[in-house]
């Protein structure tokens, strides 16, 4: 499929009206060499890729946007109705194929390409509907974009991760999944929430696998620095476990009740796959809870190598290490198992 992009060349013949209608100055410098545009590629334009690729837009993250789908006629149509909007929007070039050399020179790619997860399937389930297709997306993303960081949105997202990364060949630093990125940010909105508060001075974490094996880690969350469950027991002030297990049942299941409601999720991935894009083409240095290579951590030595959601520190060059967060016993033999669930299913695969 051939991209739309836009054009000077309106004149008779072809005539490129921009050397016309722009008028050179004196002692003009060559082009820089160092200057380059900052690119993302987005795979896969159903919801949850759109919301991703406008939010991205609207944060003017890059200079070049590229679309990847199989399907021709909704991805130009996708790409179309961006380009239209372009008066409103930072200046972002914006191209779409059904052929992956359209990606080459990506600094970013953002896979969400996928089977659609139905009301009350788990996402594991998923797995196998997907993995054939992930066969046929890493190797020509890698190929036209050899230094690229690859972002897994896709679920089951910690299998499809290990699976990208396995195909890609590329180091684990420059391969994670979107993993609990999401998943802490309900967890933050519904304590937030409890406490009549900014989520945002609200500090906490879900670990572990993106889905119903997720670790919620109680004893490191803080509240404009103040730790809450320290300060509760100073104050001496009662709190019941299951209370807490209700908020981590209620962030394991919103996705189930978006998906109930409205057939899919995608407002809210969309926001966190810009927030991730940010963090690495900015050199944010920021820690996001997301799917990355996990064998040797808080015991995880399973025979496999796992990718599960832990605080990674993101920059320009992906994952640039792993914070060292204190877990109670408890905490650690929950994330543990959730490794465990996680390399069952691994197994599986023969990759």
């Amino acid at each position: 499929m051939q991209k739309s992009a836009s054009t000077s060349s309106l004149g008779p013949g072809g005539l490129d009206l921009s050397q016309a209608f722009f008028k050179p100055i004196q002692n003009t410098a060559p082009p820089s060499s160092t200057n380059r545009n900052t690119k993302i590629s987005v795979i896969g334009v159903g919801n949850v890729g759109m919301a991703i690729a406008q939010t991205i837009l609207t944060q003017d993250l890059v200079d070049e946007l590229a679309l990847v789908d199989a399907k021709p006629d909704n991805l130009r149509g996708e790409m179309l109705d961006l380009q239209h909007a372009a008066a409103f929007l930072p200046r972002t070039k914006i191209l779409a194929s059904v052929d992956y050399s359209a990606t080459v020179g990506s600094d970013l790619c953002i896979v969400t390409a996928g089977a659609r997860q139905v009301a009350g399937e788990s996402r594991l389930n998923l797995l196998q509907r997907n993995v054939a297709l992930f066969r046929d997306i890493i190797p020509p993303l890698v190929k036209y974009s050899p230094e690229c960081i690859l972002l897994i949105v896709s679920n089951p997202v910690d299998v499809l991760t290990y699976v990208a990364w396995k195909l890609s060949r590329l180091p684990s630093s420059r391969v994670f999944g979107s993993g609990t990125n999401l998943d802490s940010s309900r967890f933050r909105f519904l304590i937030a929430d409890h406490l009549d508060v900014n989520a945002q001075d609200v500090q906490a974490y879900i670990v572990g696998e993106h889905g119903d094996s997720s670790v919620a880690l109680w004893s490191s969350i803080s509240v404009g620095g103040v730790p809450i469950l320290s300060f509760l027991q100073k104050q001496q002030i009662a709190y019941e476990k299951e209370t807490l297990e209700k908020i981590h049942k209620a962030v394991v299941d919103s996705a189930y009740e978006v998906i109930s409601l409205k057939g899919y999720t995608s407002w809210a991935i969309g926001y966190s796959a810009a927030n991730l894009a940010r963090s690495i083409l900015r050199d944010q240095r920021k820690i996001h809870p997301v799917s990355v290579l996990a064998k040797g951590f808080y015991g995880i030595n399973s025979g496999n190598d796992v990718f599960l959601s832990l605080p990674a520190l993101l920059g320009r060059d992906g994952v640039l290490g792993l914070t060292d967060i204190h877990l109670t016993e408890e905490e650690a033999s929950r994330l543990r198992e959730s490794a465990k669930t996680i390399a069952e299913v691994q197994n599986q695969l023969g990759l």
